[in-house]
Formats: structure tokens, C-alpha cells, sequence
């Protein structure tokens, strides 16, 4: 039977993003909601951290054979994700003006978890 190379990414990335959320709670952040997506692209986790907003990419590698897992946050991405979060604070009505917020990477490789705040 062939292998849904898209379906298996799919799955993987959710079983990694259920980890780096199961991370970030034991460090004490609450989840506010997984996988939101919109026309502008997506937002992995989006956590709070006291009064702060957090939204979170995760990525992982199996190994180092192919990059570090943080190079695959690159510019581009980066651009994608906070067209997301902006379409996320407008439909939720909240002004980032008085709302403070954050963008963390969770990289994953192997069974190594690191969490970098990036703004």
C-alpha cells in the first residue's frame, strides 16, 4: 500500500505539536488554542504566559542530517505567521496595542525539546 506522504507529515506534526504543548504547560503556560488557521496562514500552539499572548511554531527533525530544526523558522515563514497572528487578534477583537505578545519556537530533534522566544 502507498504511503500519504502528506497525510504522514500531517500526522507527525500533530504528534509533535501535542508534545511541545504538553512542554510548554508543564513550564507553566496555559493552552489557548492548536492548529488555528486562516487564509494568511497558520499558528501551531497559541499559549498564554501570564498576561501575555504567545504564539508558537513548532518543528521537528528526526536528526541533524538534515539542519538544525530552529533554520526551518526562516524569514519567509516567520513573515507567514505573523500575518496569521494578526488576522487571529482581529477576529478575536483584540487590539495588540494592549494585548502583550510573544513568538516562541519550539524545536524538536530526536527526543531534544528546545523552546526560543523569538520576539
Amino acid at each position: 500500500m502507498p504511503v500519504n506522504r502528506g497525510l504522514l507529515s500531517r500526522l507527525l506534526g500533530l504528534r509533535y505539536e501535542q508534545i511541545a504543548a504538553s512542554y510548554l504547560q508543564q513550564q507553566g503556560l496555559t493552552l489557548v488554542e492548536k492548529n488555528y488557521r486562516c487564509r494568511e496562514g497558520e499558528i501551531d500552539l497559541i499559549m498564554r504566559d501570564q498576561d501575555t499572548l504567545v504564539f508558537v511554531e513548532v518543528k521537528y527533525r528526526g536528526s541533524a542530517s538534515h539542519g538544525e530544526p530552529s533554520a526551518y523558522f526562516h524569514a519567509k515563514k516567520r513573515a507567514r505567521v505573523e500575518k496569521a497572528i494578526a488576522q487571529f487578534l482581529h477576529q478575536r477583537g483584540i487590539n495588540p496595542a494592549n494585548q502583550a505578545l510573544r513568538i516562541d519556537l519550539v524545536a524538536i530533534q530526536g527526543k531534544d525539546i528546545e523552546w526560543l522566544t523569538c520576539v
